[in-house]
């Protein structure tokens, strides 16, 4: 630590065992340095462990810098911490750490989610081009035949354009997705109880409306009670024959055992980044469907994505260290209706 002279804000890090590896580089670490009285080093992985010079740390700090893995910040914890006053997330939902203590005591939170918003709409974006181009089938029927003249008669409907597009949730990581189809010719529904203001060129619908109209639905929702199977049989049931349903939010906002009839039937294709469980059992039709692409939940930021989290965390502590608000600040009301 530097001398207790020094007017930057102390800082510890908190995360679980490995993630500050892949999170920062030793610039992000020189540049924590820099700004704050920190060893940029010393990593937390418990707070409640009987560590002496985490203790020490976590007694002086008036910032914490978490990440996946955190400790909970219950009472007992922040009984600790108290010169604490913000806690820096960088990653996307505060839930699992941020507890209703914190907000009781007052301290400012701010997340990396807008940061981790873009990966997961890219993911979305080339798995809602690759449903139009019908490639989970394409690739397969060339496969078996050798020679993609013969698919030609198989590809009237394919394409996309002008096709509709259903988007589940005016989250942060649902209006990127919008964002980035603006560019292609596509018709965009969007479906949340609490929108007010679609973006420009958005259609507004009910959930069962969108389904049925869109040749592709996406599902941005939080894991919420409310949100607990939305995508259910009826839903299902209304999706046109040949669509496909991606899923990068949770595995429970779909009713997995309503959609597996359509995907084993081979109605409905599927793109899903999450399950419900996660991962599936060894047993699950989902693991060897030709109509379904599962993937191990990576559409959120990985590898040198992380780096980019790591970015957004050293701006929101480089702003409090001028006095500033936080760019994205994260208020207890909002957790109500977000991930």
């Amino acid at each position: 630590m530097h001398p207790t002279t020094d007017n930057r804000p102390a800082l510890l890090l908190a995360m679980g065992p490995g993630v500050d590896a892949r999170l920062f580089t030793e610039d992000h670490r020189a540049r924590l340095a820099a700004l704050t009285r920190t060893d940029p080093h010393l990593v937390a992985h418990d707070l409640t462990a009987p560590d002496a010079r985490v203790a020490a740390a976590l007694a002086e700090a008036e910032l914490l810098l978490t990440c996946w893995g955190a400790t909970p910040l219950t009472a007992e914890v922040l009984a600790r911490a108290p010169r604490l006053r913000a806690v820096v997330h960088a990653a996307g939902s505060v839930k699992h750490h941020v507890t209703g203590a914190c907000w009781d005591r007052g301290l400012r939170v701010t997340s990396a989610a807008a940061a981790n918003a873009l990966p997961v709409a890219e993911y979305t974006l080339a798995a809602i081009l690759f449903a139009g181009k019908r490639v989970l089938r394409s690739a397969r029927r060339y496969a078996e035949l050798r020679d993609g003249r013969d698919l030609l008669a198989e590809s009237a409907d394919w394409g996309n354009h002008r096709r509709t597009v259903g988007i589940v949730g005016a989250s942060r990581i649902g209006r990127r997705v919008i964002e980035l189809l603006r560019p292609f010719d596509f018709e965009i529904l969007l479906h949340d109880p609490y929108a007010q203001d679609p973006p420009p060129g958005v259609e507004l619908t009910g959930l069962d409306e969108l389904c049925a109209r869109s040749s592709v639905v996406s599902v941005h929702a939080p894991q919420l009670p409310s949100t607990y199977r939305m995508i259910g049989a009826a839903q299902l049931a209304a999706m046109r024959d040949g669509a496909t349903l991606i899923n990068t939010s949770r595995g429970s906002l779909i009713d997995e055992p309503a959609l597996l009839p359509h995907l084993v039937a081979g109605r409905l294709d599927a793109v899903l980044d999450v399950t419900d469980p996660e991962p599936p059992p060894p047993g699950s039709p989902l693991r060897t469907l030709p109509n379904v692409l599962l993937t191990p939940h990576v559409a959120g930021s990985l590898g040198n994505e992380l780096h980019r989290l790591a970015d957004q965390a050293l701006e929101e502590v480089a702003r409090y260290g001028r006095g500033e608000p936080f760019a994205e600040e994260v208020r207890a009301a909002d957790l109500r209706h977000s991930a």
